[in-house]
């Protein structure tokens, strides 16, 4: 048995933040029901790259959830998910603060229903505060929350990561907090509101930043590929033309690296012995690292710093991830079959628990494939569920 086979989600999200929470419980067991607009469903089914019409990133996001599809704008809709609360273990939602209450759904009013109920709340800027009604993207809290600020190089335009990696860490602190939640309900009993802030998901990830403002002003800057404060720790140009990333800056790390370099005397100097004096210098030791580096391919530096022991990497894309035997050894690299019978490779599931581990037990829903499974389970007839079809409060795909 998976280690949450016993919990019932409800998901209301959409896009990215709750449905990226929802999904990590799913893959563990619990049984998400995902609610999804008329028609449409989920937006994230039309992002990026479509097969047959759907995005082949949404069966990463929504595998092993059942979807229903209400009109939550109707009071016959809004009954419903009453009803599926009065079962459900954690409700999560990502939508603009205020718009559940405009439902009839507040959570006050829902742990009345169901006083074990955890709800999960994930907003741009959280449910308080002067700037909780104003729309919020990944994007924005990542600016907000100090890491835009830092990806670029030094004097020119910060860039995003690449990814929606605010939406995935204040989904992932989304999940934290449920499951500290679930470990108090069972000495409580009692569910609760879990509200998490986009931007603070970031800003809980930033490392040093307040705290060295806060003693000595310092606002850090953008430094490209270097770690401010960390040396040696950068990407070099290898001879090839690639990049090798090297971060020697451990103690001892430090000395093997320079003896490979063939800078003795830089492995030997005082001043090195410890961080704070490398950092003082670090530009002469990014040359002298450099000058290594750019006399070798990169699979040849790689080699090298391998066999001392430092920690070393190449920048990998998408095709160097889908080809590296480590990605397939950890099972990282899953092979699932759609409905028309192809292939499509997608990311394997962690946290890797050794007795309960996670899987994948289906692929990703159409819009509104569960909806008549789902309205049985809570005790309507056929007779009913028609009724609710031919009113426009309930579809199916």
């Amino acid at each position: 048995m998976e280690p949450l086979a016993n919990l019932k989600v409800i998901e209301m999200g959409q896009l990215i933040a709750g449905p990226f929470a929802a999904k990590t419980l799913a893959d563990f067991g619990a049984d998400v029901i995902k609610i999804e607009a008329p028609i449409v469903g989920d937006a994230l089914r039309k992002w990026r790259l479509l097969k047959d019409g759907t995005s082949v990133w949404w069966q990463v996001q929504s595998r092993n959830k059942r979807s229903l599809s209400l009109d939550l704008k109707l009071f016959e809709a809004q009954e419903i998910v009453r009803s599926l609360i009065k079962e459900a273990d954690i409700l999560i939602e990502n939508f603009r603060p205020g718009t559940l209450e405009s439902w009839g759904l507040d959570p006050q009013d829902l742990l009345l229903i169901n006083p074990k109920l955890i709800v999960l709340r994930i907003s741009g800027y959280g449910q308080t505060g002067p700037y909780r009604d104003k729309p919020g993207f990944g994007v924005v809290a990542e600016a907000m929350g100090g890491l835009r600020h830092l990806t670029a190089e030094l004097g020119r335009t910060p860039v995003r990561v690449g990814v929606s990696i605010g939406d995935t860490l204040a989904a992932l602190h989304g999940v934290i907090g449920i499951l500290l939640a679930l470990q108090e309900r069972h000495t409580s009993g009692k569910g609760q509101v879990i509200d998490i802030a986009l931007y603070e998901a970031v800003f809980n990830c930033m490392e040093s930043l307040l705290p060295e403002y806060s003693a000595f002003g310092e606002v850090r800057q953008a430094a490209g590929s270097a770690l401010p404060g960390i040396a040696p720790s950068n990407a070099y140009q290898c001879q090839d033309g690639k990049y090798v990333l090297i971060a020697g800056n451990g103690d001892s790390i430090f000395k093997r690296l320079m003896k490979l370099i063939g800078r003795e005397d830089l492995a030997e100097d005082a001043e090195f012995a410890s961080n704070d004096g490398r950092v003082k210098r670090v530009d002469e030791l990014d040359q002298a690292i450099g000058v290594w580096a750019s006399q070798i391919s990169v699979e040849q530096a790689l080699e090298a710093l391998d066999h001392a022991s430092v920690p070393a990497g190449k920048i990998f894309t998408i095709e160097d991830i889908a080809k590296d035997p480590h990605y397939h050894a950890r099972g990282m690299i899953e092979t699932i079959y759609l409905k028309d019978g192809s292939a499509l490779q997608v990311p394997g599931i962690i946290p890797k628990l050794s007795r309960t581990p996670g899987s994948m037990k289906s692929l990703a829903p159409e819009v509104g494939e569960q909806t008549d499974q789902i309205l049985q389970e809570i005790g309507l007839t056929s007779q009913q569920i028609a009724a609710l079809k031919d009113k426009g409060i309930a579809f199916t795909h």
